[in-house]
């Protein structure tokens, strides 16, 4: 395991990265502000979990694996670059009007609440595991932080990994909950979800631009 000041310090680390701009945190900002804090929560936990895969793939050695196969890159960006184009037609033909905002999980009951929940986290680990510029990020970051003389590299990415998760549900989720506050507020005007919906609908394909011209 890495010693108690190495985790402090990648914790660190992993808080800035968390709070610099990235299509991950701007995807949970949008996707907050247009469905509530509740739904903001289920894509930050998605997300959490893409990192999971990521952080499995590093300490398995497949990710070195994937960084060398362009194909694989290409394929893996283009799907993510397809589902962000398909969530930004959604935005696009989302209706406006009172009682026209998406529900949360949280304002449905039974098995409704749980399918809109489970659907939110499904977008948050589509989201982060079609991106492999981040599997290809920890596959240069986190070994950094590993030492061979305290044991297994393995072991030590993967807590790595979980520390990283951590930080970024800390942050993400502070996100998630003044965004899905603020676009409370603006889902009581129609006007103000017409430009909601299209500025989610251009965040989305800017960023489905971005991942798609993405190089190794």
């Amino acid at each position: 395991m890495p010693s108690l000041q190495t985790l402090l310090a990648f914790f660190g680390v992993a808080v800035l990265l968390a709070l610099s701009p990235g299509p991950d945190n701007v995807f949970v900002l949008v996707q907050s502000a247009q469905r509530g804090w509740r739904a903001g929560m289920c894509v930050v936990l998605g997300l959490c979990l893409g990192l999971v895969g990521h952080t499995a793939a590093v300490a398995l050695g497949l990710a070195a694996v994937f960084a060398a196969s362009s194909t694989a890159f290409t394929v893996l960006k283009l799907c993510g670059a397809a589902y962000l184009a398909w969530l930004a037609w959604g935005a696009l033909r989302a209706p406006v009007g009172p009682g026209s905002a998406p529900p949360a999980p949280g304002q449905q009951a039974g098995p409704r609440r749980a399918a809109a929940g489970l659907r939110m986290v499904g977008r948050g680990v589509v989201m982060n595991l079609t991106n492999p510029k981040v599997l290809i990020f920890f596959l240069a970051f986190l070994p950094q932080f590993a030492d061979p003389a305290r044991g297994p590299l393995a072991q030590q990415i993967l807590a790595l990994g979980l520390v990283f998760m951590l930080a970024t549900f800390l942050v993400f989720g502070a996100i998630a909950c003044f965004s899905g506050a603020f676009g409370a507020l603006l889902q009581r005007s129609a006007r103000a979800q017409r430009v909601l919906n299209r500025t989610a609908a251009v965040v989305f394909i800017g960023l489905a631009v971005r991942l798609a011209l993405a190089q190794r």
